[in-house]
């Protein structure tokens, strides 16, 4: 295994088939990149993932099998909440879409045809693999970040008087834990901060109906970091789930804008009002769309606040021209278009006005943080 930020990251694969040759095949295509252990039956797997699933990358698994079946193995895996930890790949011959349906009910990431293509079987687990240790990265992450935050309110909490002159402060350090929890890259929230303040540039100066100033756009580009702050009550079988999300799970994770809207408001008498306010507003309503199919108050045209309709385009921006673990970043100009066009949800003529005004900027602001991430990187 080797060893990559100071995390042992896993390099193990498992193979649980009957066939001895059915193993070899797949050996032949991973071994150069994995260390393989083999199972020829579930009830075998299940004593090895029992003993070593900290150190398990995948598991290639077959579903006829004696003593233990696939399917029988993978209703424990679930049961015992193993999934989460690493991805399971269906490797059989078997047609039934019942079947596939029911493995990807358990949670399976992929499902692969018999008899197996080299190349493809090389690439699905090389992505899968990645996914979960980025996802596994993100969750301990996530954890120290947290442990933070609450050692840092109680801190706060301590000095009320004092949180009243930095609110940008508790905003910050909410900010940070948000970035940890979600999937959609380094930096997004900073982004979506300073996307917001040229946004609100331009609204000041062509709108003035909106009564925007210079303060009140800092406020506001401030309280942005919070626009996902409710995905912190998220769990992350939902969160992070690899797969796609059923009707179920979107609508509790659309419920992060609510919670993040009570999350504020449960420490709103540490902050000023103004901050409490914005960021509320945010919170809240950073989803809702100018024609009124939103959520999750489906609140239309200029009944959403101006804070939130600036978020709103800035988030949405940014998650496209932005890698993350579940796609590539899309180029600035594909971006742009995909936004004035419509594909993103519908926005105010006004806010769309601003946003060709502010491309220049917000291309040249974008270039600027990849450059800068990138120099990291490299020291």
């Amino acid at each position: 295994m080797a060893v990559k930020g100071g995390n042992v990251v896993r390099r193990k694969l498992l193979i649980v088939d009957d066939s001895k040759f059915n193993r070899q095949v797949l050996i032949n295509i991973l071994q150069d990149e994995y260390v393989i252990v083999e199972a020829e039956n579930g009830r075998e797997a299940l004593e090895i993932i029992e003993e070593q699933k900290k150190d398990i990358a995948a598991v290639l698994l077959d579903i006829v099998m004696p003593e233990m079946d696939g399917v029988t193995l993978l209703k424990i895996l679930n049961e015992k909440k193993y999934l989460g930890e690493f991805p399971v790949l269906i490797v059989t011959s078997e047609q039934s879409v019942n079947l596939v349906a029911e493995c990807f009910d358990y949670g399976i990431s992929d499902f692969i045809r018999k008899p197996v293509n080299t190349d493809f079987v090389k690439q699905r687990v090389q992505k899968l693999v990645e996914l979960y240790m980025q996802k596994n990265d993100y969750k301990e992450r996530l954890e120290r970040q947290t442990l933070t935050l609450r050692n840092q309110y109680k801190m706060l909490q301590q000095q009320s008087t004092e949180l009243k002159k930095n609110n940008e402060k508790i905003i910050d350090v909410l900010g940070t834990v948000v970035e940890y929890r979600n999937m959609e890259g380094r930096n997004h929230v900073k982004r979506v901060k300073e996307f917001t303040r040229i946004l609100g540039e331009h609204m000041m100066s062509d709108y003035p109906e909106y009564e925007l100033t210079k303060e009140k756009i800092n406020v506001i580009a401030a309280a942005s970091v919070l626009h996902d702050v409710g995905k912190v009550m998220i769990p992350d079988a939902i969160l992070l789930k690899p797969g796609k999300l059923t009707e179920e799970e979107y609508e509790y994770v659309k419920s992060h804008s609510i919670r993040g809207y009570d999350i504020i408001n449960s420490i709103a008498d540490s902050w000023d009002d103004e901050y409490v306010q914005y960021s509320c507003e945010i919170a809240r309503s950073h989803h809702e769309k100018y024609d009124g199919s939103g959520y999750p108050d489906g609140l239309k045209g200029d009944d959403i606040p101006i804070s939130a309709q600036l978020v709103s385009i800035a988030d949405c921006y940014e998650a496209l021209i932005s890698e993350s673990v579940y796609k590539s970043a899309i180029p600035y100009d594909e971006a742009y278009n995909m936004i004035l066009q419509g594909e993103c949800g519908v926005f105010s003529f006004k806010l769309l006005e601003c946003f060709r005004k502010a491309r220049k900027e917000l291309e040249e602001y974008a270039e600027n943080m990849d450059n800068a991430e990138a120099e990291e990187l490299t020291e």
